[in-house]
């Protein structure tokens, strides 16, 4: 059942936590050259993927890897570096946050940036996540000018 203040009926607690898998497992893949299938296999038997949004991870993970040199291709004008020389942790919550952008245009940009920001928090280096917020407000400007434009 829907809740009146949440009519969507989405749990943003799991998508939250599927985010987070989500950047383990692109890092993962980014790290080990793994095949995609064998990625997701190895998340989907961890305890608490349970109680995350199951479904949204696959999608995220699966999304990212097939489009990631499009993704890639569309952060590296507001990188001030070539993409493979960002830090993994950052590169990982990039490309999951642009495939967000571009993909799941049901998500508003600010959650978007918010979840990478948050997730780059506590996986990355110090100030990792002033890099991917500054990247992404850019991209977001960029991808969804009207919403953003909008919001401002």
């Amino acid at each position: 059942m829907n809740h009146p203040s949440n009519p969507s009926g989405i749990d943003p607690a799991a998508r939250s936590r599927a985010r987070r898998r989500a950047l383990q497992a692109i890092y993962a893949w980014q790290m080990s050259g793994n095949r995609v299938d064998n990625v997701i296999e190895q998340f989907r038997h961890e305890q608490d993927m349970q109680i995350a949004d199951l479904g949204y991870f696959e999608d995220v993970v699966r999304g990212v890897v097939r489009l990631h040199e499009e993704l890639d291709a569309a952060i590296a004008p507001f990188l001030d570096r070539e993409v493979e020389r960002v830090d993994p942790i950052e590169r990982a919550a990039l490309r999951i946050a642009a495939w967000e952008l571009r993909e799941r245009v049901d998500v508003p940009y600010r959650v978007v940036i918010n979840e990478a920001v948050e997730a780059t928090k506590r996986f990355g280096a110090e100030h990792g996540h002033t890099y991917v917020n500054g990247v992404l407000d850019k991209l977001a400007g960029t991808w969804r000018a009207p919403e953003y434009s909008a919001r401002r």
